[in-house]
């Protein structure tokens, strides 16, 4: 009887499914930082270059065509604003330095997402790698909620952090939130009852880490998010579960004692803008409104990728504080810079211009389009509900999110393999691995 010759390790390697690639990327972002914060870039960063060099080695490899013209076109819009703000930067560094991490945000890593994506289970796979690092930087941050040993949030060390340390405050709220859009959209398809009974115990265990996070603007883009995602799934299905997340709402709040005064003043702040805001609300506002006025200066073209900060005093009010205060979690006392609006479009509009946004949002809205029309096709045939609600959910929480947030710190690129994965859904074709066809 013949006997299967044992593969060669490189023969081994090359079985191996390319999205782990990716997978790779986001498990790294599990790894602890120092106490300054990582000080530079964060390995993931290091590791999503990779990733793109991997993506391309293989289509040189398998010589195929690298994208479709539909998926090039969105893909590569926001490449025009791009360059001429770098043109227009302050100094080619900042502008080198910014056109880099755009690229590297909303269009390299997504292009190489949605290259190394083959099928569904590829896009499975990588959703239920976000959600357990949801859920170890949740179990982190609320260890740190419990203990005492989070970041100072109004003069207590009670701030859920996860590892991200007390520099990057929005860090684990960022990554919980979009685990727990993951583990809805999984357990919202039809997949296996105990896959999906296993996404849904995730969903509801990432709220109370999401709550401790005390971060307003992932409060708002996840409940944003998970209504949307019900209402696409159908209105059984979004009735059964609200019933669902009512229900632990009410064992967290009554029964656990997560509604503290402190997070009651948290939630009860979202709406308090003009009646006695706290500081962190006046500056923002403040920092919008400055970068509103570098925008009426410079309506086209803007001030030039990296120009906030260096615009920023002369169109600011005297409202604005020096900086934001950070502590806790491992790190002393530090005054931290305001050096963006904390609002992605008023940042892009301040250092872009019209053009820009035009060309950043425009590749976003398609892809959201698209996203939109495969996931009603999806619905119809029966098959792939839940990555499409993964994929067109990730997409509306980071465009949600946007308006109270821009890119930075180690988790944007976890906003980066989002805008792949979102990519990979609305713009994959047999020309790219399989994609959502399959």
């Amino acid at each position: 009887m013949a006997h299967a010759l044992p593969l060669h390790p490189a023969a081994r390697l090359r079985r191996l499914p390319p999205v782990l690639a990716v997978v790779a990327v986001v498990a790294l972002l599990a790894l602890p930082l120092g106490p300054d914060g990582g000080g530079g870039a964060h390995p993931a960063d290091a590791v999503s270059a990779l990733v793109v060099l991997y993506g391309v080695l293989r289509l040189v490899r398998d010589r195929r065509r690298p994208l479709t013209r539909r998926a090039a076109a969105v893909l590569g819009l926001p490449v025009l604003g791009l360059a001429v703000a770098a043109a227009g930067a302050a100094s080619p560094g900042a502008g080198l330095e910014g056109l880099g991490r755009y690229l590297q945000v909303f269009v390299l890593v997504p292009a190489a997402v949605l290259l190394l994506l083959r099928d569904r289970d590829d896009a499975r796979l990588l959703a239920w790698a976000t959600v357990m690092l949801a859920v170890w930087q949740g179990a982190v941050g609320v260890h740190q909620y419990v203990t005492a040993t989070g970041a100072s949030y109004q003069g207590e060390p009670i701030r859920a952090v996860g590892t991200f340390g007390a520099q990057d405050v929005m860090g684990m709220a960022t990554v919980v939130s979009l685990g727990l859009v993951c583990a809805l959209g999984l357990a919202l398809g039809r997949t296996p009852v105990r896959h999906r009974l296993l996404a849904a115990g995730c969903a509801l265990a990432l709220l109370l880490p999401l709550a401790v996070s005390f971060s307003r603007g992932a409060w708002i883009a996840t409940a944003v998010t998970c209504a949307a995602q019900l209402l696409l799934a159908g209105p059984r299905r979004a009735l059964a579960v609200g019933a669902a997340v009512l229900a632990a709402g009410v064992v967290l709040v009554g029964g656990l004692g997560v509604g503290t005064a402190m997070l009651q003043e948290r939630v009860g702040s979202i709406t308090q803008v003009t009646d006695a805001p706290d500081q962190s609300v006046t500056d923002r506002y403040t920092m919008w409104a400055a970068a509103a006025g570098m925008w009426r200066e410079r309506p086209l073209t803007g001030v030039g990728l990296k120009g906030f900060p260096e615009y920023r005093d002369s169109h600011a009010s005297l409202a604005l504080s020096s900086g934001s205060e950070t502590d806790g979690a491992g790190a002393g006392y530090q005054r931290q810079p305001l050096l963006s609006p904390h609002n992605m479009y008023l940042l892009v509009l301040a250092e872009q211009g019209l053009l820009g946004l035009v060309a950043l949002a425009g590749s976003w809205l398609a892809l959201l389009v698209l996203g939109l029309r495969r996931l009603r096709a999806a619905r119809r045939a029966g098959g792939g509900l839940d990555c499409g609600l993964i994929a067109c959910g990730l997409l509306v929480w980071q465009l949600t999110d946007f308006a109270y947030a821009d890119i930075g710190g180690p988790s944007t690129v976890l906003t980066a393999v989002c805008f792949g994965l979102a990519a990979w859904w609305a713009l994959g074709s047999t020309t790219s691995g399989g994609a959502a066809a399959r």
